[in-house]
């Protein structure tokens, strides 16, 4: 049985990870290309989840709301980066950390002006509301297999567009000299511009993709933004392979230390000390992975060349 749970806290671990990818590929991208810390990315991922929720609403069907949400993701990231974030560019870290902070502010105050402060829910669309059974006695949800799987292939295309693409050529070359590449004709605003909306649009994707399984409520993005954080310094600033990686390691360590720790430490302590003394050390797992990987590979562990 433990070995069944083991495989059930993986799988969760892994979609765990690949959502936090979707959320710190784009982000991994406009700090790397554009040198820019938005704070607000986390924000991103919770219109998302609120677009999917209201589109659904509106026409019956999920996959319809998805559809909408989107592209509507992507036109809200354009739409703050033409009205607020495009202006910051030139400015310091500060500048840039305190100016998104206040996005963030604003648009968790919007949401609850707008949908109200109760969280929302979404249906799982029909034919993947049901689970499979992975062992013996042991059922899966099929929402969260999807989840992988979707994680997966967008990271397979990102990587391909990233490798083997002229725009995935300028990104590259735009994150190891942005400067040089606009010395060459490259319209780079415009390309900082492209990189923002499909940033932008990833962690819209990845909140619609979480919204049937998390409830959907103001500030959803906060807690998250700092783990995209944790997984760009770990997998290296700018690097689509490191995030991914990273991502996976971060969802893997959280989700199985949550499991684990509690039942290690029984070994040594008795069991009620052992439950609380695992609850508070599992959430510390991620960020003690942070400081060993910074302290052997100070830029992360695929940084971009620069």
């Amino acid at each position: 049985m433990t070995l069944t749970l083991a495989l059930v806290q993986i799988l969760n671990g892994l979609q765990f990870g690949l959502i936090l990818f979707l959320i710190a590929a784009g982000l991994t991208l406009v700090f790397g290309v554009m040198d820019f810390i938005n704070l607000a990315h986390g924000v991103q991922y919770m219109v998302g989840a609120y677009l999917v929720a209201a589109f659904t609403a509106m026409t019956g069907s999920f996959v319809a709301g998805l559809a909408l949400a989107l592209p509507a993701a992507l036109i809200f990231g354009l739409v703050l980066e033409v009205l607020i974030f495009r202006h910051l560019y030139d400015r310091d870290h500060l500048d840039q950390v305190l100016a998104t902070f206040g996005v963030i502010i604003f648009l968790n105050q919007a949401v609850k002006y707008v949908w109200g402060a109760a969280p929302l829910n979404v249906a799982i669309p029909d034919a993947l509301s049901g689970a499979i059974e992975i062992t013996d006695g042991m059922l899966y949800p099929v929402w969260r297999l999807v989840i992988i799987a979707v994680g997966l292939a967008v990271g397979l295309a990102l990587y391909l567009v990233v490798n083997k693409t002229k725009l995935g050529m300028l990104v590259r070359a735009g994150a190891s000299n942005a400067a040089m590449v606009s010395a060459l004709g490259v319209n780079i605003r415009l390309l900082f511009t492209i990189v923002f909306g499909v940033g932008a649009m990833l962690a819209g994707f990845a909140g619609a993709m979480v919204a049937p399984i998390l409830s959907v409520e103001p500030g959803m993005g906060d807690n998250v933004l700092i783990l995209a954080f944790v997984v760009i310094v770990i997998g290296g600033i700018g690097s689509i392979r490191g995030a991914f990686i990273a991502a996976l390691l971060i969802g893997l360590v959280d989700t199985l230390g949550r499991f684990f720790a509690p039942t290690l430490l029984k070994l040594l302590l008795d069991p009620s000390a052992a439950s609380q003394t695992g609850r508070a050390i599992a959430p510390m797992l991620i960020y003690i992975l942070m400081a060993a990987v910074l302290f052997f590979r100070p830029s992360g562990l695929f940084p971009s060349k620069q």
